[in-house]
């Protein structure tokens, strides 16, 4: 019978934890089942349980594994291999882990504990507060423990047999993919007197005999918290840059302020944070070997207004920035007509959208060349990547994109509220073309 599937929340400073206990998988003397790890993957509405890793005394033989050798409490099994990590990436013909690997459209695979509603502009509340304010933290990232049963034989490399039990193994461990490889840090600022928690990613290999550039990326409202990894469990706004294939093709420090207030409001004012930032940014190339011509900003809602007032009080700080979902007020912006900007934001955003119009409006009115498009938030990489070289031909360091009505909210989900919103960056940090773009941009 298998046991019941639970989540346990545990928030701690650096993360969670599992859940533990359950009786071993069943095993005769010849084989013996160690351990076994959750394993999870961020997309873009944020993190998901999306493997169980059950780890053997010796190498298994994968000829002897199908997709219905083992079954998950609750989950759908999509497919059943042998790695010699529990990373599902480490994939080999024989390996001491066997990767179960779940289907991430389950229902239950999201770990999100609660969604925040209203994070930003276009939230049903009307904001997310003031710059400063520290709100309610209602929305967490506990990890899930799962119940892996093994329904027949299990061929060990050896010649050694594990055989199928009725009892379950429950995970002990968590591998948290690209999450696990950012550091957690605190940053205390003698210039603002402000203590900053931060996630930083480094370089594989990093060599201090040559130089990176540095993305900063900074959450929405909705991810506010003093739990350091918040930001990387919520979507892909960090996590996208550090991906083994992104770092393979752009190697680049990551950095993800999880700030416990408001940064940024609809007022157009901005917490201390702002410089605490900045100043961290200063510390961390005195630290590193980090080319201070190639900063980049991005960030999505209170973080996008984040990075718009950065690029106005700094303004040859960053040499170009990804936008996405934000406003400001309109009268403060003509800085950024010199500025080299990516915009992307949800025709049905109430606020960013005219928001990010009136901001446009004023950027070419003090001489600068946009390109404009409207995308379909539904596309295909391949279409994303048609309709980034269209635009990018036009060669202008503004382009501004809007996502067609419709076109960023999932089937079945209301439009209402702040939907429109919250579901641009769902598909924002998923389009390769702009990452691309903003590391060809210089200071």
């Amino acid at each position: 019978m298998h046991s019941r599937r639970n989540f346990l929340i545990m928030s701690a400073g650096a993360g969670t934890l599992l859940a533990v206990g359950a009786p071993a998988l069943a095993q005769n003397s010849e084989g013996r089942v160690k351990a076994a790890t959750a394993v999870t993957q961020v997309f873009g509405e944020g993190a998901k349980l999306t493997a169980v890793a059950v780890e053997y005394d010796a190498p298994v033989d994968g000829a002897s594994l199908s997709a219905d050798s083992f079954a998950v409490e609750g989950r759908t099994v999509t497919g059943v291999f042998p790695s010699s990590t529990a990373d599902p990436a480490d994939r080999a013909a024989e390996g001491p882990f066997v990767i179960v690997a779940l289907s991430p459209e389950d229902e239950n695979a999201i770990l999100a504990l609660k969604v925040q509603q209203q994070g930003g502009p276009g939230g049903p509340g009307g904001g997310p507060g003031h710059a400063g304010d520290i709100p309610a933290y209602d929305t967490t990232y506990p990890s899930a423990s799962a119940t892996v049963l093994q329904l027949g034989p299990v061929m060990l490399a050896d010649g050694r047999t594990v055989e199928a039990g009725d009892s379950g193994l429950k995970t002990t461990k968590v591998k948290n993919l690209i999450v696990d490889d950012f550091r957690q840090l605190e940053f205390n600022d003698p210039q603002t007197g402000k203590l900053l928690r931060y996630n930083l990613f480094v370089p594989k290999d990093y060599d201090a005999g040559r130089s990176y550039p540095l993305v900063l990326f900074m959450h929405d409202a909705g991810a506010t918290s003093d739990v350091t990894r918040t930001t990387l469990f919520q979507g892909l706004g960090a996590i996208s840059w550090a991906s083994p294939e992104d770092q393979a093709k752009r190697p680049a420090f990551v950095l993800a302020p999880q700030y416990a207030e408001i940064i940024a409001d609809d007022d157009s004012k901005t917490s201390d944070a702002l410089d605490a930032t900045i100043n961290l940014i200063k510390a961390l190339a005195g630290q590193y070997s980090i080319d201070t011509n190639r900063l980049y900003a991005t960030g999505q809602s209170g973080g996008c207004m984040m990075s718009i007032a950065m690029n106005i009080k700094y303004p040859d700080f960053f040499a170009a920035s990804f936008l996405v979902a934000g406003q400001w007020e309109p009268a403060l912006v003509e800085p950024l007509a010199k500025k080299k900007l990516w915009i992307l934001v949800s025709q049905d955003d109430a606020k960013a959208y005219p928001g990010e119009n009136a901001i446009t409006e004023v950027l070419e009115k003090g001489g600068a060349k946009i390109s404009r498009a409207v995308w379909d938030g539904t596309w295909t990489v391949a279409e994303f990547r048609t309709a980034f070289e269209a635009i990018d031909a036009q060669d202008s360091p503004i382009n501004y994109v809007t996502l067609a009505p419709g076109t960023v909210i999932p089937e079945g989900e209301s439009t209402a509220g702040a939907s429109g919103h919250r579901n641009t960056w769902r598909i924002a940090y998923t389009i390769e073309p702009i990452r691309e773009w903003i590391f060809r941009q210089n200071g």
